[in-house]
Order: structure tokens, then C-alpha cells, then sequence
């Protein structure tokens, strides 16, 4: 996105088909009329781009997100602040992320947590969802690979039953977990309030948590404990800092996430990450997964998940341009 004076602002965004609904496709196609629509919009007036983005289309929450990134450059660069300052920040702090064991089988994932522990990661994030014999077999043969001094993140993906949940979640207890991600279907969200009760482990809203407006309804009906932000499903920073003062107001913890983009949006995650003590948990390792990194700048990965914010202002990220020249281009 280029302004008047000649600044560009970088967004970007990777739809994620199940739970946005978009693909590359649409998100080429509705981005051109979001383009076309935010044409000579002042970039400060992130409410006013939002505005006119939510009355122009419903949802499509990913390429909203490339946008309000892009926005978010431009109006740190044009106040002459990083990122995380213009987002209201006062100080930066280092970022550790988890990293994640696929599903699988329960000797596959056992030594998949075992390279992870070698490769000096303090947390770990696995994937479960299916039966409790499953389950627990997984979760169990991680333990005995690692020992039980490491946490353990499990994330479901809206994989159980609301009774399924309680009885897995109750098995599982005994193995350090730190939280849920999305137990149960997203529009069970109703459901949720009684997993919760019936759960010793903490429950994090993942999937039924897109927006601020999901955040209000899930903590009125007392259904989780913890929220996990995405920008591909915010809209954004701008949606997504609505998320974390509404944590803040309710002392509920908050993790940031995030989809498959490349370190440019996680760079704008990473800034985000700052704003907050509420935001305690940092699932931010989809980068160190990629064989190839066409972002120039941005943040920067270290031994055990360590994460450093780039200097300077705006986000700090863009493309490489022979990266771009490969790619597919809509102007």
C-alpha cells in the first residue's frame, strides 16, 4: 500500500480455507474492491478503514487483516514510532514461542517432542482431537519421551463432543497441560461454558473467538478462560487489540497465533504481542517450519523459540524483490 509522499506499507495475510472460508482466490478478488474502496483514505483512520471495509463486505476477515496491516505500517511510519509504540505499547519484551507436534501416531509424536526438547524449546504445543484412546496414548508417550517438567499445550481443533471433551480433558490433568485450544465445534459455543466447568485444564476460545464481537458473546456466557488471537481471523490489529482490552477488563489470559504467513504478518503479531500483560502465551513458530523466507527484516528466530522485534519504525518487514517478481501481481 502506497501513500501520497511516496511511503509503503507492507500487509499481508494466508487464508486459511476451513476456518475463514477464503482462498487465495477470493482474496485476490474481494481485495481489489477493498483496494479501490480505501483509495485516498487518510492511513491514521484505522475505525474509518475498518468501517468501510465491514459495510463494503461480510467477513472475509483474512484479506481485512493484509489491509489493516499494511494500514498499521504506514501510520507507525507516519508517526515516526515502531510498531509496537504506535499500537500504545511502552516497552518491548523478548518472545518466546512454543513449537507444535503434529498429529499422529503416538510413537511419531513422542519423538517429534523429543527433537523439540534437543532443540532447546521450553514449551510445547501438540495436536490432539480424536478419541480418547488416541488421545491419551499420545499425550502419554510424549511424557514418557520428555519427562513432565515441560508444558504442554493441547489444541483439539473443535476435534470432541462437548461430553467427549470432559472426559478426555479430565484424563489428561494429570500430565501438566496448560490449556485447551477449542475443544469442541465452533457452533457448539453455547457448549462451551460447561466444558469449561467440567474441565481441570484451562479452556482457550481458538475458532469461536474470530472478533471482539465473539469475544463479548463467549465472555458473557462465562465459556472460557482464555482467548487465542489470530490477525487472519481478527480482521487485524485493530480488532484484535479490542480482544485483548476486553481480556484485560475480564482478567482472562490471551495467546497470540496465527495461520501459515510469513514472518511479515508475524512480525505485526509480534509487535501486537506487546501491549499487554494479558498476553502471556506465544504459539509463533509457523516460520521456523518454512523451506524458504522471502521476508527482508522482520523478526528474528533464536535458539528455543527466542524471538527479537526488528528496530525501527513501522513494522519492519517487507519483501524481497525478486521474490515479488516471481509472484503473481494484481495492481
Amino acid at each position: 500500500m502506497e501513500t501520497e509522499d511516496g511511503r509503503i506499507g507492507w500487509g499481508e495475510c494466508n487464508p486459511f480455507w476451513p476456518i475463514n472460508g477464503e482462498t487465495v482466490e477470493t482474496c485476490l478478488a474481494v481485495g481489489k474492491h477493498l483496494a479501490k474502496a480505501l483509495l485516498g483514505h487518510e492511513v491514521s483512520d484505522m475505525e474509518g478503514a475498518h468501517r468501510i471495509m465491514d459495510r463494503l463486505i461480510h467477513g472475509n476477515s483474512s484479506i481485512k487483516s493484509a489491509f489493516d496491516i499494511a494500514l498499521h505500517d504506514l501510520a507507525a511510519q507516519e508517526a515516526d514510532q515502531p510498531l509496537w509504540a504506535y499500537l500504545g505499547a511502552k516497552s518491548t519484551r523478548t518472545l518466546t514461542t512454543d513449537y507444535t507436534v503434529s498429529i499422529g501416531s503416538p510413537e511419531k509424536m513422542a519423538v517429534d517432542a523429543r527433537t523439540i526438547v534437543q532443540n532447546g524449546f521450553t514449551v510445547i504445543k501438540v495436536k490432539v482431537g480424536g478419541s480418547k484412546e488416541e488421545d491419551v496414548s499420545r499425550i502419554r508417550a510424549i511424557r514418557e519421551a520428555i519427562g513432565m517438567a515441560i508444558p504442554l499445550r493441547i489444541d483439539a481443533n473443535q476435534g470432541w463432543t462437548p461430553e467427549q471433551a470432559i472426559e478426555i480433558l479430565n484424563e489428561l490433568a494429570v500430565f501438566n497441560i496448560q490449556h485447551c485450544e477449542e475443544p469442541i465445534p465452533r457452533w457448539q459455543f453455547m457448549e462451551m461454558r460447561r466444558v469449561k466447568e467440567a474441565s481441570p485444564i484451562p479452556v482457550m476460545a481458538d475458532e469461536s473467538c474470530c472478533d471482539h464481537h465473539d469475544a463479548e458473546r463467549l465472555i458473557a456466557l462465562g465459556a472460557c478462560q482464555r482467548f487465542n488471537i489470530k490477525l487472519g481471523k481478527s480482521g487485524g490489529l485493530f480488532k484484535a487489540k479490542k480482544i485483548i482490552a476486553l481480556a484485560e477488563q475480564h482478567g482472562m489470559e490471551v495467546q497470540i497465533g496465527g495461520f501459515l504467513e510469513s514472518r511479515l504478518a508475524w512480525t505485526a503479531a509480534a509487535h501486537l504481542a506487546q501491549v499487554s500483560d494479558a498476553i502471556r502465551d506465544f504459539d509463533m513458530d509457523t516460520p521456523l517450519m518454512f523451506t524458504a523466507d522471502p521476508v527482508i527484516g522482520g523478526i528474528t528466530y533464536s535458539a528455543g523459540g527466542l524471538i527479537a522485534l526488528p528496530e525501527g519504525v513501522g513494522h519492519g518487514a517487507t519483501f524481497d524483490p525478486t521474490y515479488l517478481e516471481r509472484a503473481e501481481a494484481v495492481t
